[in-house]
This record gives C-alpha cells, structure tokens and sequence, in this order.
C-alpha cells in the first residue's frame, strides 16, 4: 500500500510534467520554442497578485485558482478544439484527472485544489470570472510577443480574436487596450520598416 510520502511524490512528478506539456494552439499555427503550460499558469498566478484591494476579490483565492485552473493538463494533456473532443468529454477527463490527483496529497488539501478547480470550471465566483479573464488576457498578451519575437507581425489575429468582447473585469479590459495599442504600433512600425512578410 503506497504510504502519504509516496503518493505527495507522485503528485509532484505528475503536476512537474506542466513544465514540459506545450500550449499546443501555438505549434497549430506555426510557432517554435511554444510556452509550457506551467509557463502560462506561473504568469498568472503574478497577474493575480496584480490584483489591488479596490478590486474587492480575493487575491490569495485569485492566485490560487491560477495555479490550479489548468492542473489537470499534466495527464489529460493541453485538449484543443482541433483535437475534436466535445467539451462534455473534456471535462469528463479533466474532472478524472482533478480527482486522481487530489486523491495523492490527503483530504483536507486534496479537497481545498479540487473545490477551487471545480469553482474555476464552474465560474462560481467573482474570482473564478476575474481568473478566466486572466487566462485569456495571458493569451492575448503571448500572441502579441511570439508576433514580435519571430517577426509574425499581425499573423497570430486568430487567438486575439478568440478573446475579443469576453473581458469583463476593468483592470483586464484596460490591459487588453493596451496590448491592443502595442500591437498596433508594432504593424504599423513593421510595415513602415518594410518588414512584412
């Protein structure tokens, strides 16, 4: 019978591999060298200590809802549309992955990263809704700069039009704007440049 160490051991091996499972929608559309999925959850989980007292959320329940939104990736995978699993199958697998999961680090902890990822996936909470808007302003934040590092300029419209009218929070929603700026001005630099492909 496998004692509490050894099942905390293999909660770690599992949840390590985040730091090697790709965002697979990038390497769809061409992008090299693509964010781990624990790149993607460690950016906002700062994004959420971003969050300010006039917010009236819950900073700490905000960073922690970051850090296990996407958990279940280290063993169902980064699941994307073109896959061509419906979302009642994807959640199915991910709700598997969340229990097995939390069936290795004891009750009290397993049950506390299960109720927030169930309250993630439920959008049960202003945090949980502040937190999805997190997900996709990192997102649309990293398209801007893969356009950027690799001379994409405009090219990566499709994930920025994923998230376009879904921000609700005002903070975010002055982030997008200002991504929105950025990128503008870097198409336009480009194409002043001559740099376009």
């Amino acid at each position: 019978m496998a004692t509490h160490c050894s099942k905390i051991m293999e909660f770690m091996m599992l949840v390590g591999k985040l730091k090697s499972t790709v965002r697979a929608g990038w390497g769809l559309c061409g992008v090299k060298n693509v964010e781990s999925v624990a790149d993607h959850m460690y950016r906002m989980a700062i994004l959420a200590f971003l969050t300010n007292s006039e917010t009236q959320l819950n900073k700490d329940k905000c960073v922690k809802l970051t850090l296990v939104h996407d958990m279940a990736e280290c063993i169902v995978g980064d699941i994307v549309p073109s896959d061509g699993v419906s979302k009642e199958e994807k959640h199915r697998k991910e709700k598997a992955a969340m229990e097995h999961l939390c069936k290795l680090t004891g009750e009290e902890t397993g049950q506390m990263i299960y109720d927030l990822w169930k309250e993630y996936e439920d959008q049960a909470t202003p945090e949980a809704c502040f937190v999805k808007d997190l997900d996709r302003f990192d997102m649309l934040l990293q398209a801007y700069e893969y356009e950027v590092r690799d001379k994409r300029a405009g090219q990566l419209q499709d994930f920025i039009n994923s998230t376009k009218g879904k921000f609700k929070h005002p903070t975010v929603q002055e982030w997008v704007q200002e991504v929105y700026t950025l990128r503008q001005q870097h198409l336009e630099k480009t194409i002043a440049d001559g740099d376009s492909k």
